[in-house]
């Protein structure tokens, strides 16, 4: 790892790309598995489908490395600014590369339209996380940022559970107490900490304005999301299509869930 990161520190960018370029690879290994057949008489569900299993993995992956992170190395979660290790540099570098393959599968699939919530949510992300591996700071804070995907897993699933119409399983009522409570835990408790920091740290921090302007914008998308979510599972009234988000809506739309 300490031979890597000089190569990944010297060319982040094309390491950036190398990793996207993996994700793509897993996109197309996942195509291989099989898919419930209601999902595939409906183009844009079976779309749906392995955008979500991508994102899956990620989650997956980065949710259980950036709590690794901070649980051997503490000091992450106390200096976002400059702190960092091999692992997390490596981290970061590999989450920037999915949501890379991401926006471009969203774009090149023709889903930008319904999809811009999350294409504004990837583009505030790629530009912050670029910045730290370029710079080599605030790598500590996108590593805490990726707590969010502790959540995602269970937002992740929860969509899937729906597109396969198994909302009344006994799976989907336990993931949705799961989804409830890490998105407290770890998706509105991180966007917390994360603004406290920069507004407590605002007069030294490097570029302070931008990081805290970017994470007002996707707090109140993260907000939305959640009374969306609290809606749907738990103060729903009526029952209409499936949208991206897994709320019930009329218009398929997409939203934060990454």
């Amino acid at each position: 790892m300490d031979a890597l990161l000089p190569v990944l520190k010297s060319h982040p960018g094309p390491s950036v790309l190398v990793c996207s370029l993996l994700f793509r690879v897993v996109h197309q290994l996942l195509q291989r598995l099989p898919v419930p057949k209601v999902v595939k008489q409906n183009e844009l569900h079976s779309w749906k489908w392995r955008n979500l299993s991508v994102s899956m993995v990620h989650s997956l992956l980065t949710g259980a490395w950036a709590l690794t992170c901070v649980v051997v190395w503490p000091e992450t979660l106390r200096n976002l600014h400059s702190y960092h290790t091999p692992l997390s540099y490596l981290l970061v570098c590999v989450s920037t590369g999915y949501f890379v393959q991401d926006a471009g599968d969203i774009i090149l699939t023709g889903h930008a339209r319904a999809s811009w919530e999350f294409l504004l949510h990837h583009a505030l992300v790629i530009w912050c996380f670029l910045y730290s591996l370029y710079t080599e700071i605030y790598v500590a804070g996108a590593v805490v940022a990726l707590f969010v995907e502790v959540n995602s897993v269970t937002l992740h699933l929860r969509l899937m559970l729906k597109l396969a119409g198994a909302q009344s399983s006994s799976m989907y009522y336990i993931n949705k107490f799961a989804n409830l409570l890490t998105y407290v835990a770890f998706r509105l408790s991180t966007q917390f900490y994360l603004t406290w920091y920069i507004v407590h740290n605002y007069t030294w921090l490097d570029h302070g304005g931008y990081f805290l302007g970017s994470m007002m914008v996707m707090n109140i998308m993260i907000l939305i999301y959640f009374y969306r979510l609290l809606r749907a599972d738990f103060f729903s009234r009526s029952k209409s299509s499936v949208g991206q988000n897994g709320t019930h809506n009329n218009n398929s739309k997409k939203f934060l869930s990454d």
